[in-house]
């Protein structure tokens, strides 16, 4: 059986380190701990899981960092966590599998990151990361604002998931880091833009995340993922300025980049229907979006809910529409299997189910 460093980096984590190490320190063979200057009980909490803690100054890199810590590593291979991370309980049992079945020849292991999560537990957002690295590789991170591991190799997929679960979200930092690049005069590189795009969306500047996406789709070099994502997320800019017909133009140019549609875009695309009231193309749209299948070794951006709850939802209101209440009652039931509790789904099934007995 393979061994495991545990590398985490942390700053005044004091209500977050107990829950992230309660649920991998019996999954580790040691727990290596880079403090960068907290002033709170971090240091304290960390004492009753490990004696192995480090003292690195902040240098405003997490690049930096993250590679200083992954120097304390001593096991056969390096797990990474951040503080507001861990393992479910049914992770927990893949990663003990996994550990003792790993071929050690193995280089890097990726996992599945579910970044967000909803109140009733379904995942929202999850894409793949190399999380377990063979310690003598000495792979190591590389970029400024969005940081990635430089990992080549015999790189295996694996069914574990590792669950984000922030309390709270730094708004502005990175794209403080994208604006003084830009000062500096640095070239950006086709990845930079997206992730540039990314930034300028979720802080609201929508004209300039359109330009740098379609910097990102226009540029001949890049991930084509990212590409795909560059289309979706600039039709989101479009929807947010009131421009629908570039926005449905920017959600069909997604197409190119990708061998099947994906639920993303085609859910956007029953919603920009739904709301011409054309329901039936509509659902057309929308059920193309619960019956594609979901492809486990995809490294780009998934959201679940493109293709579960959410167009069973708007199935539901679009059938309802067309007086097909049958249908309508079918896929809101669906739609309940993942939301048992949300007000929307109970009043369309109490609606619903008025309708039906009166037939």
């Amino acid at each position: 059986m393979v061994s495991i460093s545990l590398c985490m980096i942390v700053k005044n984590e004091e209500k977050l380190l107990a829950r992230c190490l309660e649920t991998i320190k019996d999954l580790v063979d040691e727990i290596n701990i880079i403090d960068t200057g907290s002033t709170d009980r971090t240091l304290e909490i960390a004492k009753k899981y490990t004696d192995r803690i480090y003292y690195y100054e902040w240098t405003g890199s997490f690049k930096e960092a993250r590679n200083e810590s992954f120097k304390y590593a001593t096991k056969d291979y390096i797990l990474y966590l951040d503080a507001d991370d861990v393992l479910l309980e049914e992770d927990q049992i893949k990663l003990k599998k996994l550990k003792e079945e790993l071929d050690p020849s193995v280089d890097s292991v990726s996992m599945y990151y579910n970044a967000g999560m909803d109140n009733y537990g379904n995942v929202t957002l999850k894409y793949r990361t190399h999380r377990l690295l063979k310690t003598e590789r000495n792979f190591r991170w590389a970029g400024d604002a969005h940081n990635y591991l430089n990992v080549h190799g015999n790189i295996i997929n694996s069914d574990v998931a590792v669950t984000h679960k922030k309390e709270k979200h730094a708004v502005g930092r990175t794209l403080s880091i994208y604006k003084k690049r830009i000062e500096n005069g640095e070239t950006f590189t086709a990845r930079d833009y997206f992730y540039y795009g990314n930034e300028l969306r979720e802080n609201g500047h929508y004209e300039q995340a359109i330009k740098s996406y379609t910097r990102n789709i226009e540029t001949k070099e890049g991930w084509i993922e990212d590409k795909v994502y560059a289309c979706i997320y600039r039709a989101d800019c479009y929807r947010y300025l009131g421009e629908a017909e570039k926005e449905i133009a920017s959600l069909y140019e997604s197409f190119q980049f990708s061998k099947t549609p994906r639920p993303e875009s085609c859910s956007r695309i029953g919603y920009h229907y739904q709301k011409k009231r054309e329901f039936k193309q509509a659902v057309y749209w929308y059920k193309t979006a619960t019956e594609l299948e979901e492809d486990p070794n995809r490294w780009s951006f998934t959201y679940p809910v493109y293709s579960t709850w959410y167009p069973h939802l708007q199935l539901c209101v679009c059938y309802y529409n067309l007086q097909q209440f049958e249908k309508a009652y079918e896929h809101n039931e669906k739609a309940r299997s993942y939301r048992p509790d949300d007000e929307k789904v109970l009043f369309n099934k109490s609606l619903l189910e008025k309708k039906i007995a009166k037939k």
